[in-house]
């Protein structure tokens, strides 16, 4: 005989699959959280740092190395709290999205003062909005990944 008809319906894709899980929207939400206590971190060292006459791309770099320990502290132990693995391991990757992050908001952040006409507030206001996905994705996928059963 052939398979039983439960195996013969056709397998949602990743991508489906991903978007109807719970769990994944809680820990979007959980990241959002911490995003959002970090995003207050990074305005506020780098609205503090412009009032010092900081250059802004060196404000916002100087705001984002304190608002990603806090991030990673509590995406850690919060977030992905079932994902922990080698603390230094996660560290590493970790930090390499958010540099990549880092990147794409300085880049954001120069386009929506000189281009957009934006002040340097709202406009790093926006830059951070604009990269979460980015930032959340790369934690995902590859900072916080399950590790596979061997």
């Amino acid at each position: 005989m052939g398979r039983p008809a439960a195996t013969l319906q056709p397998r949602r894709p990743r991508l489906v699959r991903s978007l109807l899980s719970v769990r994944n929207w809680q820990q979007l939400g959980k990241f959002c959280v911490v995003g959002a206590v970090g995003y207050l971190i990074n305005l506020a060292v780098y609205d503090a740092l412009l009032h010092e006459d900081v250059h802004y791309l060196v404000a916002a770099t100087c705001s984002f190395l304190v608002a990603v320990t806090s991030n990673y502290t509590w995406n850690r132990l919060w977030t992905f709290r079932e994902h922990r693995g080698h603390v230094g391991i996660q560290g590493m990757r970790f930090f390499l999205v958010s540099l990549a992050a880092l990147g794409a908001n300085l880049v954001m952040l120069h386009l929506l003062i000189v281009y957009g006409n934006l002040g340097k507030l709202p406009a790093q206001a926006a830059a951070i909005v604009l990269v979460t996905p980015l930032n959340f994705v790369g934690n995902k996928l590859w900072s916080f990944r399950r590790a596979r059963a061997e």
